[in-house]
């Protein structure tokens, strides 16, 4: 079973910028899509963001779409997500996940396709 650790929440100012890493455990982080979801006080987690395994295909939520980016590094089995532009809406635990199957992303955002999760990290946008 992978180990995903997420790391680079905290507490920013709106308009501010906070940049997420998960680095995953394991030989084969290159073969497998990588989503970041997340889950804001007394809601439903949601889907936030997810890259390919090779990191040419991206998808992003409505709601974060030309604010948040997401990027992989396989060399150090690590993803990230840059947020800029941070609004008190974006407060939330966010979490990796990573795919249930290799080499695929369809439907990437339904949270059944992925089966390893970090433990999260706090995000918190201050008005």
């Amino acid at each position: 079973q992978v180990q995903l650790v997420e790391s680079g929440g905290g507490l920013v100012q709106a308009g501010g910028s906070l940049r997420l890493s998960c680095a995953a455990s394991g030989r084969t982080f290159s073969t497998y899509a990588m989503g970041w979801f997340r889950q804001a006080p007394g809601k439903e987690r949601e889907f936030v963001s997810a890259i390919s395994w090779s990191g040419d295909i991206l998808y992003y939520a409505d709601s974060v779409k030309g604010r948040f980016t997401i990027s992989r590094d396989n060399a150090k089995n690590t993803v990230y997500l840059q947020m800029n532009s941070l609004k008190p809406e974006d407060t939330a635990v966010y979490y990796c996940a990573r795919r249930r199957t290799p080499s695929t992303v369809i439907r990437p955002t339904t949270e059944t396709n992925y089966d390893s999760w970090g433990q999260g990290t706090q995000v918190t946008v201050s008005s």
